[in-house]
């Protein structure tokens, strides 16, 4: 886009205008990610000093974010969780080039829950971790696992996804799951951790998974902020 340099309307309003129209486009998909600063100025040949204001003015309405040390971002951008396809919280999350990381709130062994006993026997692994994207909680990761996960690292379980750890372990793959999702009232721990408001009602996604001989894998649940986050599920069908 060339900008008008002798056009009544300011270049840092041509530039704002702009980026508007890419940001409804969809442009800065998966990730959400606008150029940096320098990349804008040699795009439209202008000075820093344009750009910010541009930016200003995208921010003042509400378009979009800005995280220090990371960039400016499209404001307000939902996760989408494809939930036909068979991939944990965390892989969801990287696959669309979020920034995302994990953070142990606990892991440890624990006596089984009585709902859970069939599943695990006596003894189980708890694996809670807080979802993050960039500086924000997304979600926390609550799973029961079975008794010989609980001597996990807490190195290694901050960086693999649940799916991959369970395989590493267990020497096989994770199969198949079964998936429900609602929405409650949570405690004021959860609603701690997650940055919610309070008495806030969250999503929660209730997911039992199975190795390919059947046993079963993990028993989770994961409680969201639903402002940032989109379950689809895909419809395909055959020509």
């Amino acid at each position: 886009m060339n900008l008008i340099r002798n056009n009544p309307v300011a270049m840092y309003l041509q530039i704002a205008d702009r980026l508007r129209v890419e940001i409804a486009e969809g442009t800065y998909e998966p990730s959400g990610r606008l150029p940096s600063e320098a990349q804008i100025m040699a795009r439209f040949n202008v000075s820093r000093v344009t750009v910010r204001l541009a930016l200003e003015q995208l921010d003042k309405d509400e378009l979009i974010e800005r995280r220090k040390g990371k960039g400016t971002f499209v404001a307000g951008k939902q996760v989408r969780h494809q939930i036909d396809t068979l991939r944990s919280f965390h892989e969801s999350l990287k696959v669309q080039g979020f920034d995302a990381t994990m953070q142990i709130v606990d892991l440890t062994a624990i006596e089984t829950p009585q709902a859970f006993v069939q599943l695990f026997g006596q003894k189980c692994a708890l694996l809670e971790r807080l979802h993050m994207v960039g500086d924000d909680p997304i979600a926390l990761g609550r799973s029961l696992l079975p008794a010989f996960m609980s001597d996990l690292g807490r190195e290694i379980a901050e960086q693999q996804p649940t799916y991959a750890l369970l395989k590493d372990r267990a020497g096989t793959n994770i199969t198949s799951a079964e998936i429900a999702i609602g929405a409650r009232a949570v405690s004021p721990r959860i609603t701690s951790l997650t940055g919610a408001a309070a008495n806030a009602v969250l999503l929660v996604l209730e997911r039992t998974s199975y190795f390919d001989n059947g046993t079963c894998a993990e028993r989770s649940e994961f409680f969201i902020r639903p402002e940032r986050y989109k379950f689809v599920l895909g419809n395909r069908t055959s020509a």
